[in-house]
């Protein structure tokens, strides 16, 4: 009686329910291969989601996630039953009959995990499924999620190595290059002394593993496995909760630099307690500024005298930044007025900016839960390269070049990566000569609130304009419209979720007081029009 979905976290759910979704996902993971002619993915993990829940997770060839003409395949092929009409035979028939399989590619799925007790299992459920399409399956062993869509990339680009130590090698040589072309690189090297909420989870071991290779980066991992998975600690439950995580106290850690990770360690937040005791969060809208104030200087060194992004030898460089509606304004603010960049909205879900950032030169996007990433198109990439090898001389040109080669290097291309994030934060600070409080002090936050209301049906409200508008019902809309007008820098839009009937609410204004208000407000008008049920929210 049970249906999956597939969404931006492939499947998720409890793990005792998931054993024939796995096996089938590895049917469908063979399939891939088989219709690509490349090696594709597969992950066992729930993410940043309670220990007992698990899931799996598509990666395509590029390294990214499934592609989005294939997620109704997954769905089928999940919820086949073969005491109905539609057979899981006929499904993986049918898929065969539309798609051109290569006669001469046997196939290739790598496979991972991350540290649930459940993953074992599940693992062993795919692999039969992949084995089934008589595809070659190759266990990766236990990963983060990042990891496992960085291999499957790598393998497909022909590179010698493709294991954990070719992932720290690419990240550490690229990480201490950046340091060394640093022009105020100091004569004694400075300790990076940085404490890590590890969520319980994989990425907890895996910093270890890396800083094992980087000298001077000093990692105090707490969290790295000695408690449940994901329970009061890691990426969403600080950013969400804006606390501290498990095993950390504002006394004992005021002023210190905090980064938190989740489950699978495919996302980071930053956080600090300042000297007065007040918890500090630096979210994916705050990484995500960082990043690009770097990246547009590396660019200005490359134009030279040139104006509006024009290289020398290349012409325009397209650098832009790529969020959903859930960004606070203030950080839309900052890269579209101070830094002068474009900026694109999205719906919301990696899959969309991920897709919107590949057609810049320079893209960079992250969602504020902190999921996100750099990418650099093939063909800027080649100008580098060619740029890098035409002279000797270390002038600002050239220093440029070689640190953007070493940025594409370092971070994750193929989906956001926890790791690899806190090294690009690190090397920015560096290069700024900046603490985090100096970091956080870039612009400062609207307040927001965010809530849900649960809806009869979730699929009678449709919206518009990257989920910032309501397109029906029209009366929605224009309750919000007039509710926001109300309030000093007020700003609200609500969408459906995506896997239960119930409608977010997000809400900006002037003070915390005030958003809190709006967003109960709106809430209130999502309940009235939209078919609420269950205890009515109260107007504030």
């Amino acid at each position: 009686g049970l249906r999956f979905s597939y969404g931006t976290s492939g499947f998720r759910t409890e793990a005792s329910v998931l054993g024939s979704v796995a096996f089938r996902a590895g049917v469908l993971a063979g399939l891939r291969s088989l219709v690509t002619g490349k090696a594709t993915g597969l992950v066992i993990t729930a993410s940043h989601n309670q220990a007992t829940d698990n899931g799996v997770k598509m990666v395509d060839p590029s390294g990214g996630m499934l592609a989005r003409n294939w997620e109704p395949f997954a769905e089928d092929i999940a919820n086949a039953v073969d005491v109905l009409e539609v057979k899981l035979s006929q499904v993986v028939e049918t898929i065969i009959k539309n798609e051109s399989v290569h006669e001469n590619w046997k196939g290739k799925v790598l496979i991972a995990r991350d540290t649930r007790p459940s993953g074992q299992a599940l693992v062993a459920a795919a692999v039969k499924g992949i084995e089934a399409m008589g595809v070659a399956p190759v266990n990766m062993g236990v990963l983060t999620t990042p990891q496992l869509h960085w291999m499957v990339r790598a393998t497909n680009k022909g590179e010698p190595q493709v294991n954990e130590l070719a992932y720290y090698t690419k990240l550490s040589e690229a990480f201490k290059l950046l340091l060394d072309l640093n022009p105020r690189k100091p004569a004694v090297p400075r300790c990076l002394d940085i404490v890590v909420d590890g969520a319980n989870g994989v990425g907890a071991r895996k910093l270890l593993d890396l800083q094992m290779l980087i000298e001077g980066l000093n990692l105090e991992v707490r969290n790295s496995g000695e408690g449940e998975l994901n329970h009061l600690a890691g990426a969403d439950f600080v950013q969400k909760e804006k606390v501290l995580p498990a095993g950390f106290a504002a006394s004992a850690d005021s002023d210190r630099r905090c980064v938190t990770v989740d489950g699978d360690a495919d996302r980071l937040a930053y956080f600090y307690v300042s000297g007065d005791g007040i918890f500090h969060l630096l979210d994916g809208d705050k990484i995500l500024s960082l990043f690009a104030r770097f990246l547009k200087q590396q660019v200005e060194a490359l134009m030279g005298s040139e104006k509006d992004c024009i290289i020398p030898g290349y012409g325009r460089v397209n650098l832009g930044a790529v969020q959903t509606a859930y960004a606070n304004g203030s950080s839309t603010k900052y890269l579209q007025e101070v830094l002068g960049l474009e900026v694109v909205l999205t719906p919301t879900g990696v899959k969309y900016l991920h897709e919107e950032a590949e057609k810049l030169d320079i893209g960079v996007y992250f969602e504020a839960n902190g999921h996100g990433t750099v990418l650099f198109s093939e063909r800027f990439l080649d100008f580098l390269r060619r740029e890098s090898a035409s002279s000797e001389i270390l002038n600002s040109r050239l220093r440029a070049c070689k640190r953007l080669l070493a940025v594409s290097e370092m971070v994750n291309q193929a989906i956001g990566d926890a790791i690899s994030g806190l090294l690009m934060v690190e090397v920015v600070l560096t290069y700024s000569v900046w603490d985090v409080r100096e970091w956080d002090a870039l612009y400062e936050d609207v307040p927001s609130r965010q809530l849900k209301v649960k809806v009869k049906d979730r699929t009678c409200i449709t919206t518009t304009n990257a989920e910032t508008k309501v397109s029906r019902p029209a009366e929605l809309q224009s309750a919000i419209d007039k509710e926001v007008e109300n309030f000093t820098k007020g700003r609200a839009f609500v969408r459906p979720s995506g896997t239960e009937d119930v409608v977010r609410v997000y809400a900006e204004a002037g003070t915390q007081e005030l958003a809190d208000e709006l967003a109960a407000n709106v809430a209130v008008a999502v309940y009235e029009l939209a078919g609420g049920v269950g205890p009515k929210p109260a107007k504030k």
